[in-house]
């Protein structure tokens, strides 16, 4: 017996059990007004948009994004209302404790802790924003260069790195500081003469990755430049690693500000900063204590938000890491 004979004696048996046969009619297709609407479809969601929404449901995320919130608005509004400059003395209340008339307190000069701790956020944020961004921004031009070009530049440039991180990082940015002086235009520039290298060799491993794909040799056979390839195919698929990386970097540039002010390298009185305000209250933290631990506990707060939202937008700009 045939295929076809088998099937057609198959589709026989079929009617004789009270199955209805199988005919031509029954695969016309169903009018579009007909059609069932009531199926769910998922509605297609871009990478930054999921983002985006995992960040928004992280209750960590929010709260720690939140208290940098906080913090970033009373570091520029709260020296502006304020009663007092942060740099005027009063002899008649020096070392005065938290009260109503001043919140945190005075120091051994009089002057007014809560105008001078919001202007060292100020000074404290600004350096750690740009003394990570800086160094960033110079890691990724000179990593690009070294991954997509290779060769000879590629090896010039990493064994300059590798000579550079054999040193450790604390020894050159005090040598800078000593001969830059103090300030936050040089804590910026010692932080970038140095923090580009661990930034570029990420860059690097990841452009000699990404270079070699079907869309970036699409892109160079239709005539791209090799700052179009870097920039505008490479650089946009690493863009979320970028931004963790920079999240991280961040808390490490405050806390090398607030050391290197803590040991007298980076701000002088009577500009303030976090670190300096610390070094202040460390010689006087036995008979006034919370000039030591406000800014203290103000430097320990924000790094942790800062470390706590950069965890959480590195699991939701991760591909790897999602559900």
């Amino acid at each position: 017996m045939s295929v076809a004979e088998e099937r057609m004696s198959g589709t026989e048996k079929g009617a004789g059990k009270g199955m209805s046969p199988v005919s031509a009619e029954d695969f016309v297709p169903v009018p579009e007004g007909e059609r069932d609407t009531d199926v769910i479809v998922r509605p297609s969601v871009s990478y930054w948009r999921d983002a985006l929404r995992r960040i928004t449901h992280d209750k960590v995320a929010m709260v720690s994004l939140g208290f940098i919130a906080v913090i970033v608005l009373l570091a520029v509004f709260a020296p502006v209302f304020g009663r007092y400059n942060y740099e005027t003395n009063n002899l008649m209340a020096t070392n005065v404790k938290p009260c109503g008339e001043h919140w945190f307190g005075t120091d051994t000069l009089g002057r007014d802790l809560w105008a001078r701790v919001w202007v060292g956020a100020r000074v404290s944020l600004v350096v750690g924003l740009f003394g990570a961004i800086v160094p960033q921004v110079i890691g990724i031009v000179v990593g690009g260069i070294a991954g997509y070009f290779g060769g000879w530049v590629d090896m010039v440039i990493m064994r300059i790195i590798d000579v550079g991180v054999c040193i450790p990082e604390l020894i050159y940015i005090t040598l800078i500081m000593l001969y830059l002086g103090s300030g936050p235009l040089p804590l910026v520039l010692a932080m970038a003469m140095v923090g580009w290298m661990g930034s570029a060799r990420m860059i690097r491993g990841r452009i000699m990755q990404f270079k070699s794909r079907e869309f970036v040799l699409a892109s160079k056979t239709l005539g791209g430049s090799p700052f179009h390839l870097i920039f505008r195919s490479i650089f946009p698929n690493i863009l979320g690693q970028q931004v963790v990386s920079l999240t991280a970097a961040i808390p490490g540039a405050i806390f090398m500000e607030a050391y290197l002010s803590f040991i007298g390298l980076g701000i002088q009185s009577p500009l303030t900063s976090w670190g300096q305000l610390s070094q202040v209250g460390a010689s006087n933290y036995r008979l006034h204590p919370y000039q030591l631990f406000i800014p203290g506990i103000l430097i320990s707060l924000t790094i942790l938000a800062l470390y706590l939202f950069g965890n959480s937008l590195r699991d939701a700009l991760d591909p790897h890491l999602r559900d």
